[in-house]
C-alpha cells in the first residue's frame, strides 16, 4: 500500500483500510470497461490517507455514509455513497464510480473539492454533513456492476 500523495489544490483526505481495499478492487475490476472512472478512483486512493477502520472520523464520508453537500450554484443534496451494485438514483444512493461519488469520498464535513463532470464541465462541492456510518456498510456487496 502506497503512502498518501499531496496534490496541489485538493483537500486531504482519510480512507478507511477495509474500503481502501474494496475500492481498488472494484477501481481495477472496471479498468478495462471503463479507464477514465478506474484512473479517477485510483488516483483518489492513491492521496488518501489511509487509516483502520475505527479510526474514520465520523465527519468522513465512506462507504454507505449519508452525505449532505452544496454545489456551487447553491443545490444542496443528501446522498448515499455505496459500491456500484447498490446505486440507486431515485433512492439518493450513487455509486462511487460517479464523478461526485469519487470526489466525495474520504471528505471531512467543511470540506471543499472540485470536480469534472462526465460531460467535462468543472464544479465544485462542499460537504455540509456527514451522517452517521451504518453498522452494516462493510459488509455490503463491492462488485463491480454498474
Amino acid at each position: 500500500m502506497k503512502k498518501h500523495v499531496k496534490t496541489p489544490g485538493k483537500p486531504s483526505i482519510v480512507i478507511g483500510k477495509t474500503d481502501h481495499e474494496r475500492l481498488n478492487n472494484v477501481a481495477l475490476a472496471v479498468a478495462d470497461r471503463f479507464p477514465e472512472i478506474s484512473d479517477g478512483l485510483l488516483l483518489e486512493l492513491e492521496r488518501a490517507r489511509v487509516v483502520a477502520d475505527i479510526s474514520v472520523p465520523a465527519n468522513v464520508v465512506r462507504m454507505g455514509s449519508s452525505v449532505e453537500y452544496e454545489t456551487d450554484t447553491g443545490d444542496a443534496r443528501t446522498v448515499t455513497l455505496v459500491f456500484p451494485g447498490d446505486a440507486d438514483i431515485s433512492e439518493g444512493k450513487i455509486s462511487v464510480l460517479t464523478p461526485i461519488g469519487t470526489a466525495l469520498l474520504g471528505l471531512a464535513a467543511g470540506q471543499t473539492i472540485d470536480w469534472t463532470a462526465r460531460d467535462d464541465r468543472q464544479h465544485k462541492l462542499t460537504v455540509l454533513a456527514v451522517g452517521k456510518h451504518p453498522a452494516g456498510a462493510l459488509t455490503s456487496r463491492s462488485g463491480a456492476t454498474s
